[in-house]
């Protein structure tokens, strides 16, 4: 294997396994409110504005069908409701209720107090926000390489 298959086959790994830390953390965040973390994820993603089930899977990486079934359940537990969507008639938007709002307020504190601990712990903000930017960066990155092979080959080997 050469160097660059390393530093891809280490950060995948990498990646997968704060993956999985990650939604250990929103469970454990997100239980004392009678929430999941796959409830709380979609829930959070349209707290600001209301988005079709569509752009919430483009904006969390996931399969439409994923967040779809999760929607319809947050709609059916009165934590979110469906509005028309004056750009795409069958299409609706996804909005928090205000008992939604109220469920998310309930795991904020324990977010805070986690957030404050992971900052302390990676050496401050800066060093945090630099961690961000790095993340970022390399999901740009991911997706301008798959732009350039449509087909979705992974390359030669």
């Amino acid at each position: 294997m050469t160097g660059r298959e390393e530093l891809l086959t280490g950060t995948a790994l990498t990646v997968f396994r704060l993956n999985g830390q990650f939604l250990s953390v929103s469970e454990r965040l997100a239980r004392p409110a009678g929430m999941t973390a796959a409830r709380w994820q979609v829930l959070g993603t349209v707290l600001r504005e209301p988005l079709p089930v569509s752009g919430i899977a483009r904006n969390l990486g996931i399969t439409r069908q994923s967040v779809q079934r999760v929607a319809d359940l947050l709609v059916a537990n009165g934590l979110a409701t469906y509005l028309p969507n004056p750009a795409h008639r069958r299409a609706k938007l996804l909005a928090p209720t205000a008992q939604g709002r109220a469920i998310v307020r309930r795991i904020d504190p324990g977010h805070a107090d986690f957030a404050a601990r992971l900052t302390e712990a990676l050496g401050g903000s800066e060093e945090f926000a630099g961690v961000l930017t790095s993340l970022e960066r390399l999901s740009r990155a991911l997706e301008s390489v798959q732009a350039e092979d449509p087909g979705g080959r992974p390359g030669p080997g």
